[in-house]
């Protein structure tokens, strides 16, 4: 489940690299702008992006490992001043769970005896070692995927004839946005297909106002 996680949360960060980065690229295309002057909004954009998206994941999951660790030290002085309680409150959480009190309080006992701090950090507050929050991973891990997919219509950009780029680069980024909006999909058990038609609607709308935008200001500067 953990692999699972990561893996939609890349997916994530590569769709929003394509879509903002593509509708970027068309929406200055269409205001008429030299190729050099798409390809350095197309990398300005890239990574404009890939810094905004790993300074948020940080500060983000900083601000959730700040909380494990305010929730870690509240618990470690209530197992400190009042360890019977504690242990009556993991034997209830085991109770609605399922467990017999008897055996509740017969699990809650030996638990507590291992590592006290681990079992109610585990079963009262849902942190565990491989749940918990991890700043910089997260923030590199945003930055990469982003960086990866917006790098995607970069290429396309650069591989096509300036007449053509606009809508290549919609149709191509289009296509790469439905397969990662199936493979989201398919990664969190949802219908493939209903994801990747999501996805590509919202894509060709932000395409399509770019487009709009870059046309009226293409015009209007002109």
């Amino acid at each position: 489940m953990r692999h699972i996680g990561w893996l939609r949360a890349a997916v994530l960060g590569a769709n929003d690299g394509i879509l903002s980065t593509a509708s970027l690229v068309i929406g200055v295309a269409a205001a008429n702008a030299d190729r050099g002057s798409v390809l350095v909004a197309g990398m300005a954009g890239l990574v404009a992006g890939a810094m905004s998206m790993a300074a948020g994941e940080y500060v983000s999951v900083s601000s959730q490992s700040d909380t494990e660790r305010a929730d870690l030290e509240r618990e470690r002085k209530e197992l400190a001043s009042d360890h019977e309680h504690e242990h009556r409150e993991l034997a209830a959480i085991y109770v609605s769970r399922g467990l017999e009190p008897a055996l509740a309080h017969k699990v809650a006992e030996q638990l507590m005896a291992k590592d006290a701090l681990g079992a109610h950090a585990r079963d009262e507050l849902g942190i565990t070692e491989h749940a918990v929050a991890r700043p910089m991973q997260a923030a590199f891990t945003s930055a990469a995927t982003f960086a990866i997919g917006a790098t995607l219509p970069l290429l396309t950009a650069v591989a096509t004839p300036l007449g053509w780029l606009a809508p290549v680069v919609a149709i191509t980024s289009l296509v790469f946005l439905a397969t990662l909006g199936g493979l989201a999909a398919y990664t969190g058990g949802a219908p493939i297909v209903s994801g990747a038609l999501r996805v590509t609607f919202w894509g060709a709308l932000a395409m399509l106002v770019t487009a709009g935008v870059g046309t009226l200001f293409g015009t209007a500067v002109s």
